[in-house]
């Protein structure tokens, strides 16, 4: 089949940390040039759309605003769907804490309706212990992604899903996650798309993230080996992806 939706991780799939991929570079051309759909859908919460969209045109790639969908974005969504009050409190980039204030959320330190954790670069014991009492104060806990870690030049550092891991330990509640490989920020996705899932594909290169993505929830998935799963692990990973691909180069969009 020819599938009519794209959902299309960015670091590692369109670029590399700060190089450039050229071949995703011209996937997302392609797809511009086809007039087929899609939508860049990452786990980073540190960047507002805006910014994100800024990257992507030192990258080679102009894009919509509407074609960037955030965990950030995917977080602020679910809150509102949850309606259970307008009070917050977040461990968070000022990108994260930003978008959840636009939307009007007001932040409560003592009895949040919601505690939101996503990657903080300055998280402190304070913001933690806080962030613990408001969730046995029952506010629902929200973890943006559940990413253990993040690759740097330094090596592996500590993700948001580390923060979140820490909370879980302390408060015996499980957050609920947003980004990828969870439903939430897939489902989300695939509505402002208008495609179905059974004629979406998940394109990215990190199997643990966004092809367990599309696995757990019934989307087609094409592994491209530019980032963090390498040609190497595909033969021993336990589900195999839809496709498996060296380069976007190599696709071509009549196929499925």
């Amino acid at each position: 089949m020819a599938y009519k939706g794209y959902l299309i991780d960015l670091d590692g799939t369109i670029y590399k940390g700060k190089s450039r991929i050229p071949a995703g570079e011209r996937f997302i051309e392609r797809l511009q040039e086809k007039g087929i759909p899609y939508m860049l859908v990452t786990n980073n919460t540190t960047r507002t759309p805006e910014s994100v969209q800024e990257m992507l045109r030192g990258f080679n790639v102009e894009t919509p605003l509407e074609t960037i969908y955030t965990a950030t974005m995917a977080t602020v969504d679910y809150m509102n769907d949850m309606n259970r009050g307008k009070t917050a409190y977040v461990i968070g980039e000022e990108g994260l804490k930003k978008a959840i204030a636009d939307a009007g959320y007001v932040e409560d330190t003592k009895n949040p309706a919601y505690v939101v954790v996503g990657l903080d670069w300055n998280v402190t014991y304070d913001k933690l212990a806080t962030a613990t009492l408001a969730i046995q104060n029952g506010a629902l806990f929200i973890g943006t992604n559940p990413d253990l870690n993040i690759p740097t030049e330094r090596g592996l550092l500590p993700g948001a899903g580390s923060l979140n891991a820490l909370l879980e330990a302390a408060t015996r509640i499980k957050p609920v996650f947003i980004g990828k490989p969870k439903a939430i920020i897939m489902n989300k996705a695939l509505e402002i798309l208008n495609i179905p899932r059974n004629q979406a594909v998940m394109v990215g290169d990190n199997y643990l993230t966004d092809i367990m993505a599309g696995i757990n929830n019934d989307i087609d998935t094409l592994l491209v080996t530019t980032g963090f799963t390498t040609v190497e692990e595909v033969p021993d990973l336990p589900i195999q992806p839809s496709y498996v691909l060296a380069s976007l180069d190599e696709w071509t969009f009549n196929e499925g």
